[in-house]
């Protein structure tokens, strides 16, 4: 699994996906967690949405 994701796309996804799961806890919603998606493809550096249509962020990309 390569990276397509750069430094500031995952810093976003992981500040996006913690505010979202906040939400959950505090507001007691299901749709929050999906915050869980954003935490995870933040950590791993692979977005498989951006395979598909062709995108990369990470500069290093080859």
């Amino acid at each position: 699994m390569k990276k397509n994701m750069g430094e500031k796309d995952r810093i976003v996804r992981a500040l996006i996906g913690a505010v979202m799961l906040v939400y959950s806890i505090v507001f007691m919603k299901f749709i929050g967690l999906l915050g869980l998606i954003f935490l995870g493809t933040a950590a791993v550096g692979f977005c498989p949405l951006y395979t598909v249509f062709g995108i990369s962020t990470n500069k290093y990309d080859e």
